[in-house]
Order: C-alpha cells, then structure tokens, then sequence
C-alpha cells in the first residue's frame, strides 16, 4: 500500500495572519450595514452591536488560541470536539463547516462580489432582472426564492477560478492571498482616512435615524441583528483549521489569531463610522454594496468607482481564503476515517486534497442560488452553535493533566469563555424564535448529520485523534 502524501508546514506567521484577515474581512463588513440600518434605525445602535460582536470575537479568538497550541493540527472544531465530546459530535462540526462553514460563505463572499460589480455592470445588480426566479408568490414575499441571473453566474465563475487554483498548490496560492490581503487592509485603510478627512460626509448623519423596517422590538432586533454582525467577524479561527501547514503552530498559531482579529476589529469600527458619516442611514437602508454607497457619497461617481473595483478584489482575497481552509477540515475528518475517504486523497505533486476542494466547489456554486438574507443568517446560527460548544470544551481540556494554559485566557478566568458562551446561546435561542426560517436550516443540517453518523459512521471504529 503506498504511503500516504503528507500536508506540509509551508506557511508563516503573515501568510496564518492573512488568511485570518481575509477569512473575517469580507461578505460581512461591506454589506451588513445596509441591512442594519433599516432594522435597527439608529447609528449609535448599530456602532454598538459591531463593537459587542467585536468582543464576542476576541472572546472566542482568546479561547481558540489555547485550544490551537494544544492541538496543533488541522481541523479546528473537528479536533476539539472530537476530543472533548467524542467522535459524534466531532464528526457534526465537519459536517455542518462543509455546508455552512465554508461552501455557504463562499457563495456569500462570490455574491457580495458581483453586487460590488454591478458598479461597473449593471447584470451583475441586485435588483437586475434575474434569468429565472423559482418559487411561490408567498416564497418571494418572505425572500426565499431561488434565483439565477447574472449575479450568479459571476459568482459562480469566481468560485471555479480559486478552487482550480487551489488544486495547484498551497504554497502559491498562499503568495497570492498575501498580496490580496495587503490590498485589502490597504484599500480599507485608505478609504477610513480619506472618507474621514477629505471625503465630503456630515458628523450629523449619526444623530439622523431612520424609519425601523423590522417589526421587532429594539431590543430583539438587536440580538437578531449580531447574528449579521458575527457573521462579519467570523474567520478568526481561521488558522486552526491550517494548523497543520503552519510552521512552529506553538508560536505562530496564537499570534496569527490575536494579530488577525485585533487588527480587524479596528478596521471594522473604522469602516462603520466612515458608512454612516458618508450617508444617512434612510439612504443606507437595504443596499447590499454599501461600501459602493458609501465611496459615491464621499468623494463622487468618478473616485467611486476606483473604490467599488478595489473592494471587490478585497472580496476576491475572502473567497480564496475560505477556499483554502475548509477542505483541511474535511481532510483532517478523512485522515481519521470520520468522514468520506476521498477527502483524505493528497494529491502526489501539487499536495492538496483535490477532491476535499472540489466537492466544495460546487456546493457553493449551487448555495449561489439562495437568497442573500437568508444564506447569511443560516450561516451565523449554524457557526455560533458549533463554537460555542467549542470554547465550552475547554472547561473539559483545563481539568486534564498536561495541558497549556493560555495566559491571556487566564486573565479573569472564566469570564472571558462563559462571556462568549453566553452571547452566543443568547443569539440561537432569540434566532429560533424571531427568525425561524434560517435556523430551522441550520438545525436541520446539524440534524442530518447526526443522521448520516449514526447510519453509517457509527458502525466503524474512528481511532482517537
């Protein structure tokens, strides 16, 4: 039996930080405000929510480091849970990253990407006429049809450019990440400074509310509304799901995470106050592409769209990190014979788990068709879920022998994991009640793949990790 092909430590401390950024900096950021502003109505409440779902972050960043430097390999929840729980709930965490971890992401990502488009063409628009449109008249009232048009097909060509070019190799997809990822931090950069001190914005717009379009109260759109926002700041467990392609994990690891999401915290911040300095928030209410908005109200049609080009290639750097990450999940569950073997298969020359990449691939090219609105909020309760039972697991971890303890993370222990815990299941349980729909997709997914484990992985030994 030939030996299998190994994953190799190719990848730095910039090239971990990178994907960090670029996972978190994407889909969330340049379209969530849009959609806030008519749910929440005023700016103060939505600065507000970003900076609570920037500590939620760093919550679950801190936890996630101590995880990764006693776990240095590749997998991220797979591992933890599986170690923590057992193999069920280890083999659930990959089940759901495939479909909401990363292909439902990714088509965000690639979506928001031909919204930023239709600045230069408008078939790529939001409210273009779509090719065909399925479902109901009561379906499209409730935002639930499947819709084909020129969004999708850009989105979906998008997809199957990176996946191809992560089939060739870790090392030089990794060099082209590094220089999207500094575009990105530097396009975002610039257009916090030069929105704030020369873009032509008013400071009155933050005392300027809007007329509320969601029919729940204030305080219950607001726990709804930070499912949009942690879907913003999701990625910063990016790097433990490559873990096993970094070098020197102990060290790398942890730096990667608090570097990466520091850093984003601080650019997102920036960008909401430069979005709601630019533009009312009755101007802002529902537009996708709000950083478009935002760049056209501040410096006019012309210097606009040299932003609207540079924000979407600063979307291009999230899909690619996204496409990179998730298949090392679906490897790291094959290697230990918890998932579908194929996902295991290294490629001899290029040493990437081709199959893991494609069959990713297309499912976020056919997640393209979902709604916008609702792929966001399945995406925000099904990854809340699994993290919060993650940074639960270390309760279990500090309690066995040997283990290393994160400094930071001691810093008033337990605040920091219990506070994660409990704006997380906060989140889930008001996301049930008020927004049925997506989280009943979400439960129903973690429900399948229970299934699916019990008919069939159920009945093969899965040594310990």
């Amino acid at each position: 039996m030939p030996k299998a092909t190994p994953l190799l430590r190719q990848l730095g401390f910039y090239s971990a930080t990178a994907l960090v950024v670029s996972n978190m900096v994407g889909t969330g950021i340049f379209t969530t405000t849009g959609f806030m502003a008519g749910d929440l109505g005023s700016a103060s409440i939505i600065l507000w929510c970003w900076a609570v779902g920037a500590f939620f972050a760093i919550c679950g960043a801190l936890t996630y480091s101590e995880l990764g430097i006693n776990f240095p390999s590749s997998g991220g929840e797979y591992v933890y849970l599986t170690q923590a729980y057992g193999p069920a709930w280890g083999f659930m965490s990959g089940w759901v990253s495939f479909f909401a971890g990363f292909s439902a992401p990714i088509a965000a990502a690639a979506l928001a990407f031909a919204y930023y488009t239709g600045y230069f063409n408008p078939a790529f628009r939001q409210d273009t006429p779509a090719w065909l449109t399925l479902g109901t008249e009561s379906m499209k009232a409730n935002n639930l049809t499947l819709r084909i048009g020129g969004a999708q097909a850009l989105a979906a060509t998008l997809i199957a450019i990176f996946t191809v070019l992560n089939c060739l190799g870790v090392k030089p997809i990794s060099r082209i990440q590094n220089v999207l990822t500094g575009t990105k931090v530097t396009v975002i950069a610039i257009f916090i400074l030069a929105g704030i001190f020369a873009g032509q914005g008013n400071w009155e717009h933050f005392s300027q509310d809007a007329i509320r379009t969601s029919s729940n109260s204030l305080p219950v759109q607001f726990i709804i509304s930070l499912v949009w926002v942690m879907v913003g700041y999701s990625g910063w467990n990016a790097a433990t799901y490559v873990a096993e392609e970094i070098r020197a994990p102990q060290k790398n690891l942890p730096a990667a995470i608090a570097v990466g999401t520091g850093l984003v915290t601080l650019l997102y911040l920036g960008l909401n106050v430069t979005f709601i300095y630019a533009a009312p928030l009755e101007k802002m209410k529902g537009v996708p592409a709000i950083g478009s908005l935002a760049a056209s109200s501040l410096f006019g049609p012309g210097i606009a769209g040299a932003f609207a080009g540079l924000m979407a290639i600063s979307i291009v750097s999230t899909v690619n990190a996204m496409i990179t990450i998730g298949p090392r999940v679906y490897y790291a569950m094959a290697k230990n014979r918890a998932f579908f073997a194929t996902a295991a298969r290294v490629n001899p020359r290029f040493h990437t788990p081709v199959a893991a990449i494609v069959a990713q691939g297309i499912c976020a090219i056919v997640m393209t068709l979902t709604p916008f609105p609702q792929l966001v909020l399945y995406i925000g309760f099904s990854l809340t879920f699994f993290t919060v039972i993650a940074v639960g697991s270390v309760f279990i971890f500090r309690k066995r022998s040997g283990w290393q303890q994160l400094s930071a993370l001691n810093f008033a222990w337990p605040a920091i994991p219990v506070a994660y815990i409990l704006i997380g299941v906060t989140t889930i349980g008001y996301g049930f009640i008020f927004a049925p729909v997506a989280s009943g997709a979400s439960l129903a997914t973690i429900v399948i793949g229970a299934g699916i484990y019990r008919m069939v992985w159920r009945k093969h030994e899965i040594p310990a990790l």
